[in-house]
């Protein structure tokens, strides 16, 4: 591959391809030397419009991992506050020698537009656009329920259960799209207002009851952010009255099965959406999801430079 904008540019097989070359890569991370020579002389851009603590630094370190050189590109202190546009920024960047770009946007489908309109010949890759996408944290979401399950093809008939703020969520619908793709049985809860119209096309049950979903057993259930950030007006009363319904509380937390496992795509408000009590669980899998990030990063960076497959 190319790029990797959204998860709708992979098939079932590459996607599968992707989540095991991620696996093989994870091992380079136990070793004492932390390094492979993959693209040695390649040139990697983090080139970030919104903030990022996670997914910039995986990146940084997955390139490094990989023997890349790496560039962190703030907008805030460069020319883009004095209005330059992405395309002169991009090509800017290539010309000084950049062979992928980790692009992360505020608005939706900038990373598409600027792989499609062939501003550049250099790899670019989603870190997340506006409310639209964010591919490489669906792969390492996977790529946990597949270490968890013990699977080592898909996710065929795993029930996932996704809470919270779905309508500004990029991480739901690239969840969504990889999850169905994957053979998984995806359920959303949340407040009405925080649904988005259609959602149900990306094959998504919706349910607006947190309980009834738990008693469905789901054997994942992911909690989201509510990103405050990108609200306009008022979708729920109060951050007590939203806990009330949607946190996963101890009483929740009491409902999941013993096998079942607790997933956050970062950052967590712990009170708000999940209660110290569930993020501290033997189940909450959110520290193997940031370990895994550095491997499905590693993975997508070689088969978008490296010509391999994915």
């Amino acid at each position: 591959m190319k790029h990797l904008t959204s998860i709708r540019e992979l098939s079932k097989a590459s996607a599968i391809a992707l989540l095991d070359n991620a696996q093989q890569l994870s091992q380079v991370n136990d070793r004492d030397v932390k390094k492979l020579p993959a693209l040695r002389g390649k040139t990697v851009v983090n080139l970030f419009f919104e903030n990022s603590t996670r997914t910039r630094i995986s990146f940084e370190i997955a390139a490094k991992r990989l023997s890349a050189d790496v560039i962190n590109f703030s907008a805030e202190s460069s020319s883009v506050s004095k209005g330059e546009t992405l395309k002169d920024t991009a090509q800017t960047l290539e010309a000084l020698g950049a062979d992928a770009i980790v692009i992360r946007h505020p608005l939706s489908g900038a990373p598409k537009n600027l792989a499609a309109n062939n501003w550049i010949s250099a790899s670019v890759i989603n870190a997340g656009d506006g409310s639209h996408e964010h591919p490489t944290q669906a792969l390492l979401d996977a790529l946990t329920m597949r270490q968890v399950i013990g699977s080592t093809t898909d996710l065929s008939g795993l029930k996932v259960l996704i809470v919270g703020d779905i309508l500004h969520s990029r991480v739901a619908r690239s969840n969504l799209l990889l999850l169905n793709l994957l053979g998984a049985e995806v359920e959303i809860a949340g407040p009405n207002s925080l649904i988005p119209e259609g959602i149900e096309e990306l094959g998504a049950t919706i349910s607006n009851s947190f309980e009834n979903s738990l008693a469905k057993k789901p054997n994942a259930v992911m909690m989201l952010r509510v990103q405050k950030e990108r609200m306009q007006g008022e979708y729920f009363t109060s951050h007590q009255e939203y806990s009330r319904h949607w946190a996963l509380d101890s009483e929740r937390l009491s409902m999941l099965g013993a096998d079942s496992m607790i997933l956050h795509p970062g950052p967590m408000n712990r009170g708000f959406e999940i209660s110290s009590e569930a993020a501290d669980d033997p189940r909450s899998k959110v520290l193997q999801q940031v370990s895994n990030g550095v491997a499905v990063r590693m993975a997508v960076l070689y088969g978008c430079l490296s010509g391999g497959q994915s």
